[in-house]
């Protein structure tokens, strides 16, 4: 990106703003990530660019969403979205329509935010581009879950779980971690959740001020204080008197080895 703007050349600042911004849009820094929108769409009206324009009006529109303004941020998401696919560009369209899924969600449209993951993943299928099918996954689940199908919840975070295993993808790894712990945790298996989630979060050395990371922290240690708290709860207390009668039979252990 600093080479990009060092070049003033346009179309690379376009390339690097567009590509770098989609990590953006899900590791949490949300200033970062609204002054890049805020470049890629002056950038792409600029120089006429309308797949970038598209793009950040999509990103735009998840910033309004994140910071409260659900319905603006839904009209733009539908509206960048719309935009972007008539340029004839799919790529990234999965991501966009779990962005646009996660609104719906959040304006409690569970059935309309399935529809888009199901379009989500069924594009998967057609062009391949699996990097982001270990969240769609997950965020179905999330569904389900929601819609009291536990099992079903379940069994797509275990699915999400495992495509981001094999992908080496980690913070999907992390995110289905965590929903998976929290469900085990919600219905009582708290050592199954434990042991789920800390090879996973262990595995990081750095990012822990990032979202993702302080939630799986804070569910990791919540599950590692009841551990300690039903082990602290299992050990025999001791009798109140114990002190006296063990000083007791010092004395008489004492005296017996004296009379002899």
């Amino acid at each position: 990106m600093a080479e990009a703007r060092r070049l003033a050349h346009p179309p690379s600042v376009g390339t690097s703003l567009a590509l770098g911004i989609v990590p953006l849009s899900f590791i949490g820094d949300d200033v970062t990530f609204g002054e890049w929108v805020d470049h890629l769409i002056t950038i792409a009206t600029e120089q006429d660019f309308p797949v970038w324009r598209a793009q950040g009006t999509v990103f735009r529109g998840w910033t309004k969403v994140k910071n409260g303004d659900v319905e603006d941020g839904l009209s733009l998401l539908r509206s960048g979205l719309g935009a972007y696919r008539a340029t004839g560009a799919e790529i990234v369209v999965p991501h966009f329509l779990a962005l646009l899924a996660r609104a719906y969600e959040i304006t409690e449209q569970i059935k309309e935010a399935t529809t888009q993951l199901n379009e989500a993943l069924q594009i998967v299928e057609r062009t391949g581009e699996r990097w982001f099918v270990a969240e769609l996954y997950r965020h179905k689940g999330q569904l389900l879950l929601r819609q009291r199908h536990a099992d079903g919840a379940e069994e797509l975070y275990h699915k999400a779980l495992s495509i981001a295993q094999e992908q080496e993808a980690k913070l999907w790894e992390l995110r289905a971690a965590v929903s998976l712990a929290r469900l085990c945790r919600d219905h009582g298996r708290r050592g199954e959740a434990r042991d789920l989630l800390a090879p996973v979060y262990g595995w990081f050395t750095e990012g822990f001020d990032t979202p993702d990371l302080k939630e799986a922290k804070a569910l990791l240690d919540e599950l590692n204080s009841v551990r300690e708290h039903v082990r602290g709860s299992r050990r025999k207390p001791e009798p109140a008197d114990a002190p006296r009668r063990a000083r007791s039979t010092s004395i008489a252990n004492r005296d017996a080895g004296s009379s002899r």
